[in-house]
């Protein structure tokens, strides 16, 4: 490796490096060991300031817009079929096809055991959702496949991860449509079948319906408290009476009208122990929940900072509320490492329950103590990346900067210090040095940034292998394709429906 110096921090701030291909230092050398924070005061920040070096010069305006040009075809299809449609689309695809079999006649199994079916699917739609399944696919993967496996590859594990969405929807919506094809066999048949289980059948249907279009693209996004509430509870109602559906169907004998199968028997059931399993998976992450103490600095009207005690490790999110059962707001986690006292949150003032933290801060707030992981996990994989952010897109990317002296920030924003208060800077400042940190604050350098020529430059100056990006809908849309569009690596916040009026919260 070469000695040369690392670029200084006002060259790498301009956004145009003149170095082509330089020989990068031995960061590995200079890896820096986080400190634990001091207790701040929430009324008195300002002796937590961090001291900007002398010697960064003032950036200059940033340069006029270039013409916007289209995104080519092939870009916009390759970037919206990604993996979680094609998850979706075989999962669907495979599903359906057993249901016209079924409906052919053409699989007894179907025909015997058709509780399986829709159970089966519902289990699977759980567990691909819940934190401990989910923690132990990353600690796997990050364990066996982490820098000397093929970049593809590594690529294509970071793709399975983020996108497992894919499979929880398309199993859900084949276990409805499995319940339906059951509950109409039954009706076909209704003189072999108590009016009970007919009734029950309706009402599990019924339930599960409402359940996922609570969870439809459209609500989730606009309406996230409709989602919450009306997911949440249904399906909660939907867990219940798919117990109750599951044990009077299997007690029943058509053969004499009663329900004389002894409890032996329906435990013996595949269907009954499908519901077993996807119960332990919903109930698992709420044992978890606790009403934890919480610190609430305040630096700006835009902006609270949450503070929780004990770290954590990078590429970690948080779920908070203010009740124990309602409304959970998903924030990335800010840490030093496992090791820290604390680890925080930043919470943009947009929606109702980000405004309630600004005007009346709770001391204690709902949080569950079983983090789950988002795609920031697998940075562990890469030998190098970029992490590139807006505004408070910075909670679900700076711990990874923090932790690994191997990924480049880039952050852009407005009037960022003064937003985001000193802690955040402090953090910044004191873990992230200047050879691997670009702070572009709109407000100062007169406009937006030409982010694509920016990132393509750290992409060569970095010898990245792969861009991670946490921005609102339009910022994530022009990164990613025009990332896809150069041929680097990237992956962004996932977007299902946005409509023209509306701008969603990272």
């Amino acid at each position: 490796m070469s000695n040369k110096p690392a670029l200084a921090y006002n060259d790498a701030e301009k956004g145009t490096l003149d170095v082509r291909s330089p020989q990068l230092t031995d960061l590995a050398k200079d890896e820096k060991k986080a400190a634990d924070i001091e207790v701040f005061a929430v009324q008195s920040l300002k002796k937590d300031a961090p001291v900007t070096p002398s010697n960064v010069a003032k950036p200059p305006p940033a340069p006029a817009k270039p013409a916007k040009k289209k995104t080519p075809l092939w870009v916009l299809w390759v970037i919206w079929y990604n993996s979680y449609r094609r998850f979706f689309t075989v999962v669907f695809i495979v599903n359906f096809i057993g249901i016209g079999f079924a409906i052919a006649g053409k699989w007894p199994y179907a025909a015997k055991y058709p509780g399986a079916l829709v159970v089966g699917n519902l289990n699977v739609a759980v567990l691909v959702r819940n934190e401990i399944f989910g923690r132990c696919l990353y600690l796997f993967v990050n364990t066996f496949f982490a820098k000397w496996t093929p970049l593809w590859f590594r690529l294509g594990c970071t793709s399975t991860l983020q996108h497992l969405g894919g499979i929880h929807s398309g199993c859900a919506i084949s276990g409805v449509a499995w319940i339906v094809l059951m509950v109409v066999h039954q009706f076909k048949q209704k003189y072999l079948f108590n009016d009970s289980i007919l009734a029950f059948g309706v009402i599990t249907t019924v339930m599960l319906f409402v359940t996922i279009c609570a969870g439809l693209p459209w609500v989730r996004n606009t309406h996230h408290n409709v989602f919450e509430r009306n997911h949440r509870f249904f399906g909660w109602t939907s867990l219940g009476m798919t117990w109750i559906y599951t044990i009077v169907t299997n007690a029943y004998d058509t053969a004499d009208g009663k329900f004389d199968h002894i409890g032996r028997y329906v435990v013996q059931q595949q269907a009954f122990w499908y519901t077993v399993g996807m119960s332990t998976f919903i109930v698992l992450p709420w044992i978890c929940t606790r009403h934890a103490k919480v610190d609430i600095e305040l630096p700006s009207p835009k902006v609270a900072v949450l503070r929780f005690e004990r770290g954590m490790q990078q590429g970690l999110l948080a779920r908070i509320s203010r009740s124990a059962v309602k409304e959970y707001h998903a924030f990335g986690i800010i840490s030093e490492g496992t090791h820290a006292k604390y680890h925080y949150l930043i919470c943009g003032v947009q929606g109702d329950f980000t405004k309630s933290l600004v005007n009346d801060p709770p001391r204690r707030i709902w949080t569950r103590e079983l983090k789950f992981a988002g795609v920031s996990n697998t940075s562990t994989l890469y030998k190098r990346g970029i992490r590139i952010c807006t505004g408070t897109g910075l909670g679900a990317a700076l711990s990874t900067c923090i932790q690994s002296p191997y990924w480049y920030l880039i952050w852009i924003g407005s009037d960022q210090e003064k937003t985001f208060g000193p802690t955040i800077s402090g953090l910044i400042h004191r873990h992230v040095g200047p050879e691997r940190l670009l702070l572009w604050d709109s407000k100062v350098r007169g406009g937006r940034p030409p982010t694509m020529k920016i990132l393509k430059e750290v992409y060569d100056y970095w010898q990245a292998e792969v861009v991670f990006i946490t921005s609102n809908y339009v910022g994530n849309f022009e990164i990613q394709h025009g990332c896809k569009e150069a041929g680097i690596p990237a992956f962004g916040t996932l977007w299902d429906f946005v409509s023209d009026s509306l701008e969603i919260r990272c």
